[in-house]
């Protein structure tokens, strides 16, 4: 009886193991959408900032794209952990009161990032992403460690590192009109695949639900 392992015969070989299924996930993140009317004044301040030295290195974010993260998931695959977290973030708005805010004056992280900030019911922002992020912990998402909430609404990005003092300095003084914060939405970003340079993510919402009902 041969002892010969036939996979190592001449011209043949051991079989392929079958691929691996990636299961299906979406990239999501939990927010606060402001109404058009506060995109459109806030569009306006923004459009001057634009002139500004330097301005033609940095990434500009689309005004339809604009939105306070309250709590930024990653990857979540659709099939076990997506309606885990839907109903955790349900139970989370239900919780949560209407409450009041504004865009208002600027700041940066580094030189890599340039954004408006928020004024009003801070506090009630602040407890939602709370839950938002609790949402995510307890539903099996990944998160990273957790970090205190800076409410901001990015406006520009830089690669290599700006110069941001300028803009922040131009629209300190901006204040918007108040509106009432009376959604959480559940985003969904996709990521530019084209490799066209300097393409942006696109946002589209997956869900949204009303505050306190």
């Amino acid at each position: 009886m041969s002892s010969r392992d036939p996979g190592r015969e001449r011209g043949r070989h051991p079989a392929a193991p079958p691929p691996v299924r990636r299961r299906p996930s979406q990239r999501l993140f939990a927010a606060v959408l402001p109404p058009p009317s506060a995109v459109a004044e806030l569009r306006t301040a923004v459009a001057s900032l634009r002139t500004l030295p330097g301005a033609q290195d940095l990434r500009w974010t689309r005004p339809e794209d604009w939105h306070f993260t309250l709590a930024f998931y990653g990857d979540v695959p659709d099939e076990d952990v997506r309606p885990e977290l839907e109903a955790r973030l349900g139970r989370a708005a239900h919780r949560t009161e209407p409450f009041r805010l504004r865009v208002h004056g600027a700041g940066h992280f580094g030189g890599r990032a340039l954004w408006a900030g928020a004024a009003g019911g801070l506090d009630a922002l602040r407890l939602l992403a709370e839950r938002a992020d609790a949402a995510g912990r307890r539903s099996g998402v990944p998160l990273e460690e957790h970090r205190r909430f800076t409410p901001h609404l990015t406006l520009a990005r830089s690669r290599a590192g700006a110069e941001l003092r300028p803009f922040t300095e131009a629209l300190a003084g901006f204040e918007g009109q108040g509106w009432e914060a009376g959604e959480l939405s559940l985003v969904r970003s996709e990521l530019p695949h084209s490799g066209v340079p300097g393409e942006r993510p696109r946002y589209a919402v997956v869900r949204a639900w009303a505050l306190g009902r």
